[in-house]
């Protein structure tokens, strides 16, 4: 089964804690990056943390990252090559954005969404596969070379 790395800044601290025993609760490896203590904590540090890691594991690797709008993190993390952030606060978006645009990390809102809702938001993000169609591996690969253009 995937594992998962999950940070948070101080705004979702109770949010990634929550996601945390309920990712582990479905049988997911958790990586938690932290932090432990509500201590304020600047969300482009761990977007970085966590895209590096992501990035690094491979195809396949995933990641959560959730800031108090997750505006912040979504920003951070898609300035490191090889990570596709996305902002998801509805379930369309959290499985589309994997099936249709290869994203890797999944991007929450504390202060925007309850736990409930981020709930199914993961366990969508994480069930959905890239679907390998024409159109989706064309519009990825364009991705990948703005990307490489900087």
């Amino acid at each position: 089964m995937t594992t998962v790395v999950i940070s948070s800044d101080h705004a979702g601290l109770a949010l990634r804690g929550d996601l945390v025993d309920h990712l582990r609760r479905r049988g997911y490896t958790v990586d938690d990056r932290g932090p432990a203590t509500p201590v304020v904590t600047d969300f482009p540090d761990i977007a970085a943390d966590v895209a590096h890691v992501v990035a690094s594991a491979g195809s396949e690797a995933r990641g959560i990252l959730i800031c108090g709008s997750g505006v912040g993190v979504s920003i951070a993390a898609n300035k490191v090559n090889g990570i596709r952030a996305a902002l998801a606060h509805d379930t369309y978006s959290a499985h589309q954005a994997v099936e249709h645009d290869r994203a890797n990390v999944l991007c929450l809102g504390a202060r925007v969404i309850g736990i409930a809702l981020a709930r199914e938001l993961c366990d969508t993000f994480l069930a959905a596969q890239f679907m390998w169609e024409e159109d989706f591996v064309r519009r990825v690969r364009k991705i990948d070379a703005l990307e490489r253009q900087g």
